[in-house]
């Protein structure tokens, strides 16, 4: 879910009259950490997450997919996997408050943000989302496991910032075995934050997602579930969301099978 306010003296947007359909789906972030809720358990494992140098490699793939108009501004997390695609969530894409998609040329996407500057910026082209989607409707469709987006950049800034190879743990095994997550999360959205603990990918029966426990909230959207093997960084995942269950928290994510023939077209064109 995307992190952001109302610019300043402006009233939040009026909802567009009208219904949405039945099989809306909204994802939630609030489970573990509320922005203004500073002193909750959940806020202090968002806290404890590890700072990284956004401008190093291989960090620097890593950005912010920014919204700005002059009622919202906002933000999810994105990486570049090509010179020209971001993945991300395509959730950040959609303006729930106003029941319809954001135009392509609202977003910028900053490579290897931190406090203010980026290594590389571009604007947004267009974006290409899962079949059940419809940027002609007011609708946001199906579940969690079409919740992905890869965003068409306008610039090659990959070339100079490198991307990330996208691959799916099945092909090359696990890794060194940990899984983790990076993004820019609501409570620290000027830095670039990680956690080292998801621990392995469950696979959902029937859903076709993967619940971890990477501890994220707004903000963290569309960020990249990464492994590292024989020291090179690869994506496994792209963050949907989190939800509350009777065990814990979990994080539900994309796994790469669920987007692999859009960005192997998308990569073709």
């Amino acid at each position: 879910m995307l992190a952001g306010s109302p610019g300043a003296g402006q009233s939040p947007p009026r909802p567009d009259t009208g219904m949405l359909r039945n099989d809306l789906y909204a994802p939630e972030l609030d489970a573990i950490c509320r922005a203004g809720n500073r002193l909750s358990r959940g806020c202090q494992a968002i806290r404890d997450r590890e700072i990284v140098d956004a401008s190093a490699a291989p960090w620097r793939a890593i950005g912010r997919v920014n919204f700005a108009s002059t009622q919202l501004r906002s933000h999810c997390t994105g990486t570049l996997v090509s010179a020209r695609i971001v993945l991300t969530a395509a959730h950040c894409l959609y303006n729930f408050p106003r029941k319809a998609w954001l135009p392509p040329e609202s977003l910028r996407f900053v490579a290897g943000y931190q406090r203010g500057a980026g290594v590389a910026v571009s604007g947004v082209e267009r974006f290409v989302l899962d079949p059940v989607q419809d940027t002609a409707s007011r609708d946001f469709s199906g579940g969690p496991a079409q919740d992905w987006a890869l965003l068409i950049l306008k610039d090659p800034i990959g070339r100079n910032t490198g991307y990330l190879t996208v691959d799916s743990p099945e092909t090359h095994g696990g890794g060194d075995g940990s899984y983790l997550l990076a993004g820019y999360a609501g409570l620290r959205p000027h830095v670039l934050s990680t956690n080292r603990d998801c621990g392995p990918p469950q696979e959902h029966a029937g859903q076709k997602v993967h619940l971890q426990k990477c501890p994220a909230m707004a903000g963290d959207s569309g960020a990249p579930i990464l492994t590292e093997e024989n020291g090179r960084m690869r994506v496994v995942g792209v963050l949907s969301s989190v939800a509350a269950t009777e065990t814990g928290v979990v994080s539900i994510a994309i796994p790469v099978a669920g987007f692999a023939d859009a960005l192997s077209a998308a990569m073709n064109e």
